[in-house]
């Protein structure tokens, strides 16, 4: 099983430039430990303490928000597309 993580320009620092990710993650939690794995320190600006994913992160699967998936307890499928936007603020 491979799902893709598209990785948006403002998080690419923490990727060294890379735009995907591929891995054979089952979940959020699996994802994230895949990634700290490959980049290590990211964790620690994706997630809080608990390892939940921050609050100005969104995470969609093929299009749609996690959260109407069941969250972090939605389980990953082949091919799934992931992609991470986090909030931008400004006034």
């Amino acid at each position: 099983m491979s799902i893709t993580l598209h990785i948006p320009p403002p998080l690419r620092k923490f990727t060294a430039g890379a735009e995907t990710f591929r891995c054979a993650a089952r979940n959020l939690s699996e994802l994230f430990d895949a990634l700290e794995g490959e980049y290590p320190g990211i964790r620690e600006n994706l997630c809080q303490a608990d390892g939940t994913p921050q609050r100005f992160l969104n995470i969609y699967v093929n299009d749609e928000d996690i959260r109407f998936l069941g969250g972090a307890g939605y389980t990953f499928q082949d091919g799934d597309e992931v992609l991470l936007i986090p909030a931008i603020a400004g006034g």
